[in-house]
């Protein structure tokens, strides 16, 4: 991922915002200019599914229009950043932001946002699952109303565990998935799974399975902490095992994946719409499995990837803003579309619609959504600050030395951790 923030900037902008935001409407109290049009800033994907949601909220709300620019993410965060120096100016009604930056937005422009507890949004809480809600909370006070998430799975080749005589049922630990690799790469030749030398997102799920990630609750680089040291030592005995096939960047991975390269996939559940529609002749060749625990009965949820919905305080129809999302967000219709739009939804309401329910033919007929929207509620939560990127860049050189170079975890971990510290100082 493109670095979002620089330490400069912030360091900046936070002395800038306090002054140019104190002048500004109160988030706690309403502001509309009357006017029946909302302008949006959100990317691909996300923006059929707006579209949608419009013509559903305009039945109601006769002349109701939204403006959406479709930017991409990185585009939107640097334009965010630059308005916000400027005290709001030129900022839309609503803005779409993810998982991984919306904390350093609240940490770094505390008076960026409406608090949109003030507005009613708390009477809607139990709707959504904690490390969502945990996410855009601060002091208190929920900021955002939660969108998707990617809760994380195994998809794998049924037909190549097939060839090898391996039952995937009877894996419960990641002891069981490396032991399974070994037999599958043994019977077939196929390594089990594909690690993107550019990335660290194996890491990262099974950080969060343990509770981890790369900070503290208060905000502190946690690199050398056992779930860290856990979560390295698990991929250098995959390496080692010979079950990992190496590739560099994305193309590369979903290459060797959809070509059966490999015979599985660690990561979250957006991949299954990637899969079914690059590879539709491969229908009933894939299924999926829960991640494994590190220990038996442990806990097998974890999150990779996801977005909110944020709305300016510098916005002029804040009110609309607010009425909008509160139906989008938590409608089932609304996220109905947005799962048939590629996107999983955290509406736990809408968990209940036969699109969750009902068998999927491409992946063996198994209830696959069923089982990620049953993992959504023991998701850990998870602090990413503003400093993500920098932890992010640190985390995968050190990945690469001890996977590639065969240093010491700990030593290496210790390394990244006050090469961290040297960046943000």
């Amino acid at each position: 991922m493109k670095k979002l923030f620089s330490l400069i900037v912030f360091a900046i902008a936070f002395s800038m915002i306090l002054t140019a935001c104190s002048s500004s409407t109160s988030s706690s109290g309403g502001k509309s200019n009357g006017s029946k049009t909302l302008n949006v800033w959100a990317w691909n994907i996300n923006v059929p599914v707006l579209k949608n949601a419009e013509k559903e909220y305009a039945k109601t709300h006769p002349g109701f229009k939204l403006k959406v620019q479709d930017i991409a993410n990185a585009d939107v965060y640097s334009k965010l950043t630059t308005a916000l120096q400027a005290g709001g100016q030129g900022l839309p009604d609503i803005v779409l932001v993810e998982d991984t930056v919306i904390q350093g937005y609240l940490d770094n422009f505390p008076k960026a946002f409406v608090n949109l507890s003030s507005k009613g949004f708390d009477k809607y809480a139990d709707k959504f699952p904690q490390f969502k809600k945990d996410i855009l909370t601060k002091d208190g006070k929920v900021y955002g109303f939660p969108f998707d998430a990617g809760p994380a799975g195994i998809f794998y080749r049924t037909d190549i565990f097939k060839q090898a005589g391996v039952d995937p049922s009877t894996i419960k630990t990641w002891d069981d998935f490396i032991a399974a690799g070994k037999t599958v790469k043994a019977k077939t030749g196929v390594p089990l799974i594909g690690q993107d030398s550019a990335d660290d997102g194996i890491y990262r799920i099974t950080l969060n399975q343990q509770g981890a990630y790369y900070f503290t609750k208060d905000g502190k680089i946690d690199f050398t902490s056992d779930a860290s040291k856990n979560s390295m030592e698990l991929e250098k005995k995959m390496t080692e095992a010979g079950i990992v096939k190496v590739t560099t960047g994305w193309d590369a991975g979903m290459s060797a994946l959809l070509n059966g390269k490999v015979a599985a996939s660690v990561t979250g559940c957006w991949m299954a719409g990637l899969i079914s529609q690059q590879a539709p002749n491969l229908k009933g060749k894939w299924a999926m499995m829960p991640l494994p625990a590190f220990a038996a009965g442990g806990n097998t949820a974890a999150d990779l990837g996801g977005s909110n919905w944020v709305i300016p305080s510098s916005g002029q129809n804040q009110d609309l803003a607010y009425n909008f999302l509160k139906f989008f967000s938590t409608t089932n219709s609304t996220q109905e579309m947005a799962m048939k739009g590629g996107l999983f939804p955290t509406l736990n309401t809408v968990y209940n619609s036969p699109l969750f329910t009902s068998p999927d033919e491409y992946f063996s007929n198994q209830t696959i959504w069923k089982t990620f929207a049953d993992e959504t509620k023991d998701i850990p939560s998870v602090t990413y600050t503003a400093n993500y990127n920098v932890a992010h860049d640190e985390a995968v050189k050190a990945q690469s030395e001890i996977l590639t170079s065969h240093k010491d975890i700990s030593s290496s971990l210790e390394a990244a951790a006050k090469r961290f510290e040297n960046r943000t100082k």
